[in-house]
């Protein structure tokens, strides 16, 4: 999934991952990795980073090295795509650009 990730993406998280690698063994532990997102742009609610700690953290050791922490980041860009792109659909059928979709049948909005 990280082979997804451009140059410049994969330099920006390794940045934000050495900042938080206190002892520069290439590992941060889980209790760090909310802060290292919340620096890139992103909110994950405790259940959220409990859920990607368990996704990426195989031998549960409570840390996250260098590859798993771009897997994981890899997967929450593709979400945060997949978000924009229902986005953009909505706006194709919100014709008054007002946040709903008015009542007309679906086929109206087709060319």
């Amino acid at each position: 999934m990280a082979e997804q990730l451009t140059e410049e993406q994969i330099s920006e998280f390794k940045e934000a991952f050495s900042l938080f690698d206190k002892d520069g063994d290439g590992c941060i532990t889980t209790k760090e990795l909310g802060t290292v997102m919340r620096s890139l742009g992103q909110n994950p609610t405790e259940a959220e980073l409990q859920d990607m700690i368990n996704e990426v953290d195989a031998d549960g050791n409570g840390t996250i090295d260098f590859p798993e922490f771009l897997n994981l980041m890899a997967g929450k860009m593709k979400d945060t795509d997949s978000e924009e792109e229902l986005k953009e659909a909505f706006r194709v059928f919100d014709k008054d650009q007002n946040g709903f979709i008015s009542a007309a049948p679906p086929s109206a909005a087709l060319p």
